[in-house]
């Protein structure tokens, strides 16, 4: 009788340890997401997420991906992070925020689901936005970049991206674009017909030599003031509901067509700052647009400003790029070598 008792204990030892093993392979999985982690570089970046608890103890280069995997808004303003490494495992992110930082670069190729993004002040020369799609929000003011490619973004509703270093912006695609802020660029051309449900748009400080906003029968606030205007069309039948308008410190500018004559007349002076002594209103421009145009081909050009590339005006200085603007819309690089 022994033996078959030392059979059958052996027996359940056997199915015991089958079901340890299977027990094991089961909680494999789990175990292994539990172990993942996620690389962050930058020990600024991590410190932040220590002291918001998604991470514990002392920069390490590294945070639980089960900790920052169903994060849906992330604030890191000011927290002088110069490399975002680690954001693409933040899969969930809908808000970012990530303004007065040290970025140069930004990867939220990962980031499908974004639909709010606080980039500015920052260091930034380029940022690929193209697979962000669901995106409403954009701000990336004060910052050093050159282009933006935002024809994925048809969801955008408001962009801001003044103070950079754009020579042009295509918003044809964004249909749903209510407010637009591209003030302080490099920007010669800005072509509106698109955006039908625009309500404010700040474009001063460009080089645009024509701006057409007929087309936008909602908009209500105009600033395009220090440009290098010579055509204005802001006859969009809504003139009598603009909150803001300024069309001053635009040398060239002479005639600007409106809805009402005599109501822009009272309304947008010269006394209130919004137009030149040379500009007057009128219900058809055309002829005086086409005659300032081609005085601009003709007209030899002028300096109008020294920058440098944050877009600062400077005087000149040796061993430095600097951008010189002139009056036909045309931008130079230089740099003066000293020898």
């Amino acid at each position: 009788m022994q033996p078959r008792k030392s059979k059958s204990r052996l027996l359940i030892i056997q199915k015991d340890n089958d079901m340890k093993n299977l027990l094991i392979i089961a909680m494999f999985p789990f175990g292994f997401m539990n172990a993942q982690m996620t690389a962050i570089p930058d020990v600024n970046f991590e410190y932040e997420l220590i002291q918001q608890g998604y991470d514990t103890g002392v920069p390490d280069g590294f945070v639980p991906t089960i900790n920052i995997a169903t994060i849906t808004t992330l604030n890191v303003n000011g927290s002088n992070i110069s490399d975002l490494t680690g954001i693409q495992d933040f899969s969930a992110l809908t808000t970012l925020e990530c303004a007065i930082n040290q970025l140069t670069s930004l990867n939220l190729s990962q980031n499908t689901f974004l639909t709010y993004l606080e980039c500015s002040v920052n260091q930034l020369t380029n940022i690929n936005l193209t697979q962000n799609t669901a995106l409403t929000f954009i701000s990336c003011y004060l910052n050093a970049l050159t282009s933006i490619d935002i024809s994925q973004n048809v969801e955008l509703i408001e962009l801001s991206c003044g103070t950079n270093q754009l020579v042009s912006l295509d918003v044809s695609q964004n249909i749903n674009l209510e407010n637009l802020n591209c003030f302080d660029n490099q920007i010669s051309n800005l072509n509106l017909s698109q955006n039908s449900v625009l309500t404010d748009l700040w474009c001063s400080d460009n080089n645009l030599t024509e701006l057409d906003v007929s087309s936008n029968s909602n908009l209500s606030y105009l600033r395009c003031d220090t440009n290098q205007l010579f055509c204005l069309n802001v006859a969009n039948g809504n003139n009598l509901n603009f909150s803001r308008f300024s069309a001053v410190l635009n040398p060239n500018l002479s005639c600007i067509e409106v809805d009402d004559i005599n109501w822009s007349s009272s309304n947008w002076t010269v006394t209130l700052g919004m137009i030149d002594v040379t500009a007057s209103f009128s219900l058809n421009c055309t002829g005086a647009c086409a005659l300032g145009v081609e005085e601009l081909k003709t007209k030899p050009r002028e300096l109008l400003k020294i920058c440098d590339l944050m877009g600062r005006e400077m005087v000149p200085e040796k061993n430095k790029v600097l951008l010189y603007v002139y009056s036909d819309g045309t931008v130079e690089r230089v740099f003066n070598l000293e020898k």
